[in-house]
C-alpha cells in the first residue's frame, strides 16, 4: 500500500503534455496516449513541459499541436497564417489517476488497464478493394491508400484523396494503420470546402500522372541504353567471326601454296629421275648435280600472272605429246627457239627450254633450233613429263596463290 502511494505521488507531477519519444507527438493525456500506442506500437512517452497547443491553419484548416509543427507546415505549404484555438481545446494535463469511488486503485492498472485483463488485438482494417485497387492505380502505395480509405469512412476514390490531401505532412501517412479489432470508424468532417477539395485532388492526380511519366521515361532511357549495349555486343561479336575468318582464309591459302610448291618440286624430282634413266641406258656417266639444269619451268610468280603460267604447261604438254604420238614426224621434233609465238609462251619464261631439254631436245644451228633425234625419243619419258604437267594443270590449288 505504501508503494502503491508513493507510486501515486511521483506520477502525480503536474506535466503539461506528453511526448512519444519515438516520432516527437505531443499527446494531451494519458488516454491519448494509449490511443497513440495502440496505432503506432509507439512504447517510448515521458513527460514534457511544452505546451500542447491547438494552431489552426487558416488557409487549409490543418490543425497543429506545436510550434515545430505549424513551422513545418508552412515550410511545406506556404500557408503562414494560424487562429490560435489552444483554450479552445486543451486542458492542463494531469497524470494523475483518480481514485476508483471503491478503495484504492493503481494507476498503472487504470491507465493501462488491469494486469489481469487481456491486451486487445490490432489488426488492419478492412477496407473496399475495388476502392483500394483504383487508388493503387493512381500510384498511391498501398498503405497509404489503406489509411486514406480507413479514415475517410471507406466510401469513395473521392474521399480518401482528400482526406489524402489533407494529411499528406502528416508522418505516419505512409504507415500501414492498425485498429483494434471491432473498431468503427465514422467519417470525419473535411476542413476544406467542396471546391477546394477538388483543386487539391486534382493537383494530386496530376503529380501521381507526371510521376508515372517520369518513371516511364526513366525506363525508355534504360531500354535505350540496353539496346545500346546489345549493339555494341554484336557489333565486336561480328568482329570478332570476321578476324576468326579472315585468319581462316590466311591458313588455308597458305596450305594450298605448300601444296602447289609439293606438286612442282614432285614434278621437278619425276623429271631429273627420268633424265638419269635416260643417260643410264645411253651409257653416259651421271650429271653432276652441282650443273644439273632445273628440270621443269620455275615460274616467277610475282612477274607472270596465272594465265601465261597455265599456257605455258599446255604447250609443253602439247609439245610432249605430238612427239610421243608421232615419234617419226620431224616437225614435231623440232622448234625454232626465235619463234615469236614460242619465245610468248615458253622463252619468256624461266624453265621453259629446260624442261624440254629434259625431256631430250637439244639445241642445234647455234641454239636456233631445239632439235630431238628419232633415236632418242623415249616415250616413257615423255608420258611421265605428260602425266606430271596434267596433274599440275589440274592441281585445283593451281595459281590461287
Amino acid at each position: 500500500m505504501v508503494q502503491s502511494k508513493k507510486h501515486r505521488e511521483r506520477r502525480s507531477i503536474a506535466g503539461v503534455s506528453l511526448k512519444c519519444g519515438d516520432c516527437g507527438t505531443l499527446l494531451r493525456s494519458v488516454e491519448e496516449a494509449q490511443e497513440h500506442a495502440e496505432l503506432t506500437k509507439h512504447s517510448n512517452f515521458s513527460e514534457s513541459t511544452e505546451p500542447v497547443l491547438n494552431l489552426v491553419c487558416a488557409s487549409c484548416g490543418k490543425p497543429c499541436r506545436s510550434k515545430t509543427e505549424s513551422d513545418l507546415h508552412t515550410k511545406r505549404t506556404g500557408h503562414s497564417e494560424f487562429a490560435d484555438k489552444t483554450s479552445e481545446a486543451v486542458k492542463p494535463i494531469s497524470l494523475e489517476v483518480q481514485k476508483d469511488p471503491k478503495g484504492d486503485v493503481d494507476m498503472e492498472e487504470d491507465a493501462w488497464g488491469s494486469s489481469s485483463g487481456q491486451v486487445e488485438e490490432m489488426v488492419v482494417p478492412d477496407v473496399d478493394q475495388k476502392l483500394l485497387e483504383e487508388l493503387e492505380g493512381m500510384e498511391f502505395p498501398k498503405a497509404k491508400a489503406t489509411r486514406a480509405l480507413h479514415y475517410s469512412g471507406n466510401v469513395s476514390v473521392e474521399a480518401a484523396v482528400n482526406w489524402a490531401v489533407e494529411h499528406e505532412d502528416d508522418a505516419d501517412i505512409d504507415e500501414m494503420p492498425k485498429v483494434p479489432a471491432n473498431t468503427k470508424t465514422v467519417a470525419p468532417k473535411p476542413s476544406l470546402t467542396p471546391e477546394e477539395m477538388k483543386i487539391k485532388a486534382h493537383e494530386l492526380r496530376e503529380r501521381a500522372r507526371k510521376k508515372k511519366e517520369e518513371e516511364e521515361k526513366q525506363k525508355e532511357r534504360e531500354r535505350e541504353k540496353e539496346r545500346i549495349r546489345v549493339g555494341k555486343e554484336l557489333l565486336e561479336a561480328k568482329r570478332i567471326e570476321e578476324e576468326n575468318e579472315r585468319k581462316r582464309l590466311l591458313a588455308l591459302r597458305k596450305a594450298e601454296k605448300e601444296e602447289e610448291r609439293r606438286a612442282r618440286e614432285k614434278i621437278r624430282q619425276k623429271l631429273e629421275e627420268d633424265k638419269a634413266e635416260r643417260r643410264r641406258k645411253l651409257g653416259l656417266p651421271p650429271e653432276d648435280p652441282d650443273a644439273a639444269k632445273p628440270s621443269a619451268p620455275v615460274v616467277e610468280e610475282k612477274k607472270d600472272d596465272e594465265g601465261k603460267v597455265k599456257t605455258a604447261f599446255n604447250t609443253l604438254l602439247t609439245y610432249a605429246k605430238n612427239v610421243a604420238m608421232n615419234p617419226n614426224e620431224e616437225k614435231f621434233r623440232k622448234i625454232r627457239v626465235s619463234n615469236a609465238t614460242f619465245q610468248a609462251r615458253i622463252g619468256a619464261l624461266k624453265g621453259g627450254i629446260e624442261f624440254l631439254e629434259l625431256c631430250g631436245f637439244e639445241k642445234i644451228e647455234g641454239g636456233e633450233y631445239l632439235f630431238l633425234p628419232r633415236d632418242k625419243v623415249d616415250r616413257a619419258v615423255l608420258n611421265s613429263a605428260g602425266t606430271e604437267l596434267n596433274n599440275a594443270i589440274n592441281n585445283p590449288f593451281f595459281g590461287v596463290l
